[in-house]
């Protein structure tokens, strides 16, 4: 799985680009399909640039499809700003560490999936 090799990179990302600085807002009086709909935009952001790496990336034609999550994980870091977006993103509307438990968990598990047809999507 992936997940064990996107934790690590994950961990050393954070640790090396801090906190991206962003308006502070109140979600508080937000609804959960408010809240959902406010980081829509974040996680596609997100989902794109990972997807339009792993797309540019000359192995993903000569790979089998077990070796996609390797080209999922190797897009992170150039991806990171976008990720970090969305995972701040998500603890502005849903609580503070909220937005790391939703990367690494519900995010990740459908990553594949998303990548897969954002990948079969943009081919000629």
């Amino acid at each position: 799985m992936i997940l064990a090799p996107l934790a690590g990179v994950m961990l050393v990302v954070s640790v090396a680009t801090g906190p991206i600085a962003a308006e502070p807002q109140t979600a508080t009086s937000m609804t959960a399909r408010q809240k959902t709909a406010a980081i829509e935009p974040l996680m596609i952001s997100a989902t794109e640039c990972i997807a339009r790496a792993v797309a540019a990336d000359p192995r993903l034609r000569k790979s089998e499809p077990s070796n996609l999550g390797d080209l999922i994980v190797e897009s992170i870091p150039g991806c990171i700003r976008p990720v970090r977006a969305m995972i701040e993103g998500y603890d502005m509307a849903f609580g503070e560490g909220s937005g790391e438990a939703f990367f690494m968990g519900r995010y990740l598990d459908e990553l594949p999936g998303a990548v897969s047809k954002w990948v079969a999507d943009a081919a000629p």
